[in-house]
């Protein structure tokens, strides 16, 4: 049986990076709505730059919207073969997503296996984020904490000044983890009556949170 699972937590919990070390380590496909909609809006086409708009904003974009990126590219998978499974990284992130998300993959004759909740604090969180700069001209990433530019304020690459993504500004990421609260938080609940829910403190460091995150993953290939 394929393993298919919904990584879900606020912003900068690190839902990405925990999602791309399992699946490596398993061999899983991985489906980002974030990634899903950074396509669209860097291939500019007429939706991209609606959801720019929003996103920029601090706002979540549509349901209908989400879901069709989501569909799109899990019948896109399915298609190519040698399907394991998928991490689903931030997505159903509502009520209304969570109600219709059996039937998206029932469309595919799969089904969820467990839902993954990573706890973060909202400070954690905008010293996270907050941290993320990258360069406009060559696209390079930097973390202030972690791997900060040579020169302060200034590329290594090309020496052009670094800025942040205008959802990475403090107000902006507070405003985005309240959305999540007020959004997607009743989503834990809805998994966790159906007894899909495992759930861990991910105000830890990334490798840490890693391997909490295997410690639950693991077992769940083990089910028949």
């Amino acid at each position: 049986m394929a393993l298919n699972l919904v990584f879900l937590g606020p912003p900068g919990a690190g839902k990405g990076s925990i999602a791309e070390a399992i699946v490596k380590k398993y061999g899983l496909a991985h489906i980002s709505t974030g990634e899903l909609i950074r396509a669209e809006v860097a291939a500019k086409t007429a939706l991209g730059k609606r959801l720019e708009k929003i996103i920029n904003a601090g706002n979540l974009v549509s349901n209908e919207d989400a879901k069709s990126l989501v569909e799109n590219k899990v019948g896109g998978l399915k298609k190519k073969g040698n399907f394991k499974g998928i991490i689903f990284d931030g997505y159903p992130r509502s009520l209304v997503q969570a109600g219709g998300f059996e039937e998206l993959l029932g469309k595919f004759n799969e089904k969820i296996s467990a839902v993954v909740y990573i706890e973060s604090s909202e400070e954690q969180i905008v010293k996270r984020l907050s941290a993320r700069w990258h360069c406009p001209k060559c696209k390079k990433d930097y973390n202030m904490i972690f791997g900060p530019p040579k020169l302060k304020g200034k590329c290594d690459i090309d020496g052009a000044k670094i800025v942040r993504r205008e959802d990475d500004e403090p107000e902006i990421i507070k405003k985005r983890y309240r959305v999540f609260l007020e959004e997607t938080a009743p989503v834990i609940g809805f998994f966790e009556k159906k007894g899909l829910l495992k759930k861990y403190d991910g105000n830890a460091p990334l490798r840490e949170s890693i391997a909490r995150a295997e410690k639950i993953v693991a077992p769940l290939l083990m089910q028949p």
